[in-house]
């Protein structure tokens, strides 16, 4: 028995017939949107349908059946009155498992027993990642539904944002692109210094050094190097000097180490002014190179090294340096052989009376008699000459002079022995005041401390901290 559609071909004239195919094509989707006449050819692919239908093969299959879509679901419905599922204007609706995609939810088998379209599941694939500036990213499989890809950076930068991003079932990455920062610090290794010496008689060494380079591990820009502290080439006092060095890199990135700079002076041991003398010292008085030179005081004679120096042994050369009291000879012949051993040493002040009882003598040494310690402050000895020749008298403290080198002294300096008069000689041996009458100390001390010489030994003198508190 014929279907339904053959019976309507064979019952139909030629022109119904032509009418018949052109409405029949409209059905399929593929020929939906033609107007014009049917070509020969889709004619002839009708007629072969027809011609099917009268052999009664109208149900033999016109498309592939979809029994199974991988990573999905088929579900089809075929024409009224069709058990199969695969004959022409069947149609099947596709659905595909989360991540799989398929060109179109619904095909349709053709009259060319072809579907309408591919119907395979197709995993889906996000759109392809850009690649960091600076860094890149791995993948578990590439650009496909759940593949997780990781970002990475070159050396020297640092991750900024999500580190993983997973391709999701919308075709949309999990987290977007994250960039590659400059985070690292740039390096710098600071110069490795051992103590310097100071050279001979100075307190400073001169001390130089490379200035170090900073090292980027990302884009190798820095800036300049700043030193904090002196430079490389400079003169550095004794002690320990911190310094720095500093680097940026153009991010802002700041590297800086640190370094020392230790300086050392040899040192003897320290030496003292000896008793009765004073010390002047250069340098800084005890280091390698500084040279001590001593003077005593007047009336002192100085034993041993007048100067001493400290060696790169740390040892002073000469010998230890003394003042003894002076030693005055009046075994000489001469007055002016007895004046000599005072040059430059002490001053002298010439007392003479004709008698020891003379009230102005009495009353001078008197009043001297207190004032030892000025005088001893000011260097200067007092040289008595009393009596007349030939029982003229002269002393030196307790040293007597004899009588003939008593009155040449008097003669040497033109002093009448017949009246009281005073004499004050300097160092350099020169007549530098005469008294006809007493004088008190104060007067006598006002006078030589007007000296020139006397001004550079009150200097010393409070430097050392010599003074008279009576």
């Amino acid at each position: 028995m014929l279907s339904n559609s053959c019976q309507i071909a064979f019952k139909t004239s030629p022109k119904a017939l032509e009418h018949w195919i052109h409405t029949y094509v409209q059905v399929n989707a593929v020929f939906s949107c033609r107007r014009r006449a049917p070509s020969t050819r889709l004619k002839h692919a009708v007629f072969v349908m027809l011609q099917g239908c009268i052999s009664g093969s109208n149900r033999t299959p016109w498309c592939a059946p979809i029994k199974y879509v991988k990573h999905g679901s088929v579900s089809c419905s075929a024409p009224t009155g069709q058990q199969h599922k695969n004959v022409m204007g069947t149609r099947c609706k596709i659905r595909c498992k989360q991540g799989y995609e398929t060109q179109s939810s619904e095909v349709v088998c053709m009259a060319s027993r072809r579907w309408s379209s591919n119907y395979a599941c197709q995993e889906v694939r996000c759109p392809k990642l850009n690649m960091p500036v600076n860094g890149g990213y791995k993948c578990s499989d590439g650009s496909y539904f759940n593949s997780r890809c990781e970002f990475f950076c070159a050396p020297g930068f640092g991750l900024k944002g999500q580190k993983t991003t997973t391709c999701q079932h919308n075709k949309a990455w999990s987290a977007g692109v994250p960039t590659c920062v400059d985070m690292d610090p740039p390096k710098i290794k600071c110069p490795n210094l051992k103590d310097k010496w100071a050279e001979p008689g100075k307190l400073t060494a001169r001390v130089t050094w490379d200035t170090p380079e900073g090292v980027d591990t990302a884009d190798g820009i820095l800036t300049d190097v700043v030193l904090k502290g002196k430079p490389s080439k400079s003169n550095f006092p004794e002690g320990l000097h911190k310094l720095s060095y500093t680097v940026f890199d153009r991010a802002g990135n700041k590297g800086s180490c640190r370094f020392t700079v230790r300086v050392r002076v040899r040192r003897c041991s320290q030496l003292f002014a000896p008793d009765n003398g004073y010390m002047n010292c250069d340098s800084d008085g005890d280091n390698y190179g500084a040279t001590c030179s001593f003077k005593c005081t007047g009336g002192h004679e100085l034993s041993g090294s007048a100067a001493r120096v400290c060696q790169y042994g740390l040892t002073w050369s000469g010998t230890e340096t003394k003042c003894s009291p002076m030693n005055i000879n009046v075994g000489v012949r001469t007055a002016a052989a007895l004046l000599d051993q005072f040059y430059e040493k002490r001053r002298l002040l010439i007392i003479s009376a004709p008698t020891a009882a003379n009230h102005n003598y009495r009353f001078q040494m008197t009043n001297l008699q207190h004032a030892q310690c000025g005088l001893d402050l000011r260097h200067v000895t007092v040289i008595e000459v009393v009596g007349t020749y030939p029982a003229q008298i002269g002393r030196i403290r307790h040293t007597v002079l004899p009588p003939g080198l008593a009155l040449q002294l008097r003669l040497l300096l033109r002093i009448s022995q017949r009246s009281f008069q005073m004499v004050l000689v300097d160092k350099q041996g020169t007549d530098k005041q005469r008294y006809p009458f007493p004088i008190t100390a104060a007067e006598l001390f006002t006078t030589i401390d007007t000296f020139p010489l006397r001004k550079d030994e009150m200097v010393l003198q409070q430097e050392a901290g010599q003074t008279c508190h009576s």
